[in-house]
């Protein structure tokens, strides 16, 4: 006979205000992965194309960029001032676009946590912090398919001799970048999240602040556009680093400043634990407000 397996759940207030039970979560990662399949599914659901939209977004939008910020504005697609850039300007607007494709869409995604999963939160009880986390980790099988495709891309250029990119040194920071990343647009998500159970109208304008943010960062166009006494403060934007980075990892050519990279770092780990706070404080009450 098969052996009956006795599960139990202690349900505790938590003392800590960013307090995340990993061994908890890990027990629940079956669920966690059904989260993932039913986020992944969710974005293409009722669509002719189905996932295949996760390679013709990013390129439809570059061909957009290209054409508007580039050939239409004429905006400059350098990182440094003076420095001509070695290879068609569509890889520089797409590697821009796949790392903004999943700041943007995981930060939309988590900003409607506790509203889009409150039917199931009222029900059934799990780690509430599981559902931002799959919701990251869908959005990640995005990103990787469209940084397979960007190489595929930089790969055919290299061969049919438009470019001569070779990946630099700063390709040992990809790991660091990627988590960055998460922990970022998690955070962010889960902030407005939180705020939102209370204020719903903050909700309205995650599309018009994305937007703006997106212009704010050096997507559409390259750093050197920015005049040098305001670069300081437009590194603060902790998207930027990362954008430039992954420029200089991916292409050779970028900018890549130790002080402002480690500024965007501090600012992510200070924005998720902020989120994280609010997260811990609203789980245990949101069911009263939404």
């Amino acid at each position: 006979m098969q052996e009956r397996q006795n599960w139990k759940t202690h349900i505790t207030s938590s003392k800590s205000a960013v307090k995340i039970n990993f061994k908890e979560v890990w027990e629940y990662r079956d669920l966690t992965w059904l989260f993932v399949k039913r986020d992944f599914t969710a974005k293409y659901k009722q669509t002719v194309l189905g996932p295949l939209w996760a390679v013709i977004q990013p390129l439809l939008t570059t061909v957009v960029f290209s054409i508007v910020f580039g050939s239409l504005a004429g905006l400059t697609t350098s990182d440094v001032e003076g420095e001509v850039l070695q290879m068609p300007s569509f890889l520089f607007y797409m590697i821009g676009t796949v790392i903004w494709s999943y700041f943007s869409s995981t930060v939309t995604a988590n900003s409607n946590t506790f509203i889009t999963n409150r039917a199931i939160m009222g029900k059934v009880y799990y780690p509430r912090i599981v559902t931002p986390i799959a919701t990251a980790i869908a959005d990640l099988i995005s990103f990787f398919i469209q940084i397979l495709l960007f190489c595929g891309i930089v790969l055919v250029c290299n061969l049919v001799g438009i470019t001569h990119i070779r990946f630099s040194k700063y390709m040992l920071l990809f790991p660091v970048m990627v988590i960055q990343l998460v922990l970022l647009s998690t955070g962010v998500g889960i902030i407005i999240s939180s705020l939102t159970t209370k204020y719903r109208d903050l909700a309205m304008l995650v599309g018009f602040g994305l937007q703006l943010w997106q212009y704010l960062s050096p997507i559409p166009y390259g750093l050197a556009l920015i005049p040098e006494k305001y670069l300081g403060l437009y590194m603060l934007n902790p998207v930027t680093p990362i954008v430039t980075t992954m420029r200089m990892a991916f292409l050779g050519q970028g900018y890549f400043n130790t002080l402002y990279y480690i500024i965007s770092l501090v600012f992510t780990v200070a924005v998720f634990f902020v989120g994280m706070v609010l997260f811990n404080r609203i789980e245990k009450t949101f069911m009263d407000t939404v």
